[in-house]
């Protein structure tokens, strides 16, 4: 019983570390454009320098 008074509060500790990290993720635009990445392997790239 005695871990619970370490464990809920290292718990809820880490729950707001997460949501920290993610709210700075956001505010610092890191899902600003989540479709780019995904189309870019499907373009094909005219400049290649091995040529």
């Amino acid at each position: 019983m005695n871990v619970l008074y370490v464990l809920v509060p290292l718990a809820l500790g880490l729950a707001l570390a997460a949501v920290a990290a993610f709210r700075w993720a956001v505010r610092d635009g890191q899902f600003d454009d989540v479709e780019t990445p995904a189309l870019r392997i499907l373009l094909d790239d005219l400049s290649d320098p091995d040529d």
